[in-house]
């Protein structure tokens, strides 16, 4: 089985912010994809389709990571933390709301 760790972290953006908020982001990745670990890292929007009508954040994080470990050392980098604090946590932050959730495939 594998040991990759799957995440999915989805962010709504405060009113009139999603494109600011998309931009942090995106300017997010170049950095995580160098990281030990990095399978994949993709900021993506929500699109409308008819054959995915369910609900979700408007911005959403594609993560693969190779362990726990790495996705853990990625999650406790500074430029991760500080995002959290200062767009998430902030009063002035340009998050409304977030849900980072990780899966495994193993059983």
């Amino acid at each position: 089985m594998s040991k990759k760790i799957y995440c999915i972290a989805s962010f709504k953006a405060k009113e009139g912010k999603e494109q600011e908020l998309f931009e942090v982001l995106r300017n997010l990745e170049p950095q995580t994809t160098r990281e030990d670990g990095c399978i994949q890292y993709i900021v993506t929007k929500h699109i409308q389709n008819p054959y995915a009508t369910g609900t979700s954040f408007p911005i959403v994080f594609n993560e693969i990571w190779a362990s726990k470990e790495d996705f853990e050392e990625h999650c406790n980098k500074p430029y991760i933390t500080n995002f959290f604090q200062s767009q998430c946590v902030d009063e002035n932050g340009l998050v409304e709301d977030f849900n980072v959730c990780v899966y495994s495939d193993e059983d």
